[in-house]
C-alpha cells in the first residue's frame, strides 16, 4: 500500500462523511437527538462517533496518544458538528500528507488501555475508513427514515465523480 493509495480511500471517507453530513443538515433538532436502536444513543452521537474515533486515531497513530475527545453533547445541531469536522479534516491531511510511502508500509505501535499495539501503519488507517463506512450506513438509514437520504455513498460512486469533475 503506497501513500497515494491511503490518500485515495481518505478522500472517499471524507466524501462520504460530507455526504452524511449534508443529508444530517436538513433533520429536524428533535430527529438529531431521537433515540435509536443502532448504537451512540442518537444520529448527533452517531456523527460525533464517526469524528472523533479520526481524532483519536490521527492522534494515536502520529504519536500525540490519548487527547480528550468532544462529547455529543458538545454540538448543538448538525452546523457546529460540520464545523469541527472540516477542522479536524484539516488535521487529518496535515497528518496524511506527512507521510511517505515506508511510513505507510512501515510498522507503528501505540499503547492503549494499558496494553502495546502493533501492526502496518495502513492497516490501522484502512481500519478507520471501514470503521466509518460502518457508522455512515447506521447513519443513512436514520436519515433516509427521517426523509433526507444521502443518497448512495459507494466508492464507485466516488471515483466515477471524480473523474466527470476532473
Amino acid at each position: 500500500m503506497k501513500r497515494d493509495d491511503i490518500q485515495l480511500l481518505y478522500q472517499y471517507n471524507e466524501w462520504a462523511n460530507r455526504r452524511i453530513l449534508d443529508a444530517a443538515a436538513g433533520v429536524s433538532p428533535e430527529e438529531l437527538t431521537a433515540p435509536n436502536d443502532l448504537g451512540w444513543g442518537d444520529l448527533r452521537g452517531l456523527l460525533v462517533h464517526i469524528m472523533t474515533a479520526e481524532i483519536g486515531w490521527r492522534n494515536r497513530l502520529s504519536g500525540l496518544g490519548e487527547v480528550a475527545r468532544p462529547e455529543a453533547t458538545d454540538f448543538p445541531d448538525v452546523a457546529s458538528i460540520s464545523a469541527r469536522y472540516k477542522a479536524e479534516t484539516a488535521k487529518l491531511w496535515d497528518y496524511l500528507n506527512g507521510l511517505s510511502d515506508a511510513d505507510v508500509s512501515g510498522p507503528v505501535t501505540f499503547e492503549r488501555d494499558g496494553r502495546q499495539r502493533s501492526s502496518t501503519l495502513w492497516h490501522f488507517l484502512a481500519h478507520v475508513v471501514n470503521h466509518g463506512t460502518q457508522h455512515r450506513a447506521e447513519c443513512a438509514a436514520l436519515l433516509t427514515g427521517f426523509g433526507h437520504s444521502p443518497g448512495d455513498m459507494d466508492f464507485t460512486l466516488f471515483l466515477r465523480q471524480r473523474e466527470e469533475s476532473a
